[in-house]
């Protein structure tokens, strides 16, 4: 019995060590692929927002990606596939497009809040009341 296990452990060990999918010859960087990652997911997101826009100007997103990067469907889905088939990879790829897009999120809430801020200290030097008034709605609520 211990004759057969040994063997078929030893089998499913090395079987577990092959590559799934082989590495293509034109592989995209990991760096670049997790930046055309971002810049889909910003045209995405652009084209759930609005996409009028981009029919406007006869934008297809995917296109716009692949002569921005000087890289064809091909090479793109022969890179991302081949990601896919090692997870630790590919997930810190998308890590890093995460962290990217969350970086992006908090600098632009900033902006917008220092916009906010110049707006409001606009209105009060334009009308100092305004500010009293603000004061005292806060107070007849309370």
């Amino acid at each position: 019995m211990v004759k057969y296990i040994v063997p078929i452990f030893l089998g499913l060990l090395f079987s577990c060590n092959e590559k799934v999918v082989e590495k293509p010859e034109n592989l995209i960087p990991e760096d670049k692929m997790a930046t055309i990652l971002y810049d889909i997911s910003l045209l995405n997101a652009g084209k759930i927002i609005n996409e009028s826009i981009l029919n406007e100007y006869e934008i297809e997103p995917m296109e716009y990606i692949y002569s921005k990067y000087g890289i064809d469907s091909v090479q793109f889905v022969g890179s991302d596939t081949y990601y896919a088939s090692i997870p630790t990879v590919y997930e810190s790829i998308y890590t890093k497009v995460k962290d990217k897009l969350e970086e992006d999120e908090k600098f632009f809430e900033e902006e917008r809040q220092q916009k906010q801020d110049s707006l409001m200290e606009a209105k009060e030097k334009l009308n100092p009341n305004l500010k009293k008034k603000q004061v005292n709605s806060k107070d007849s609520v309370q």
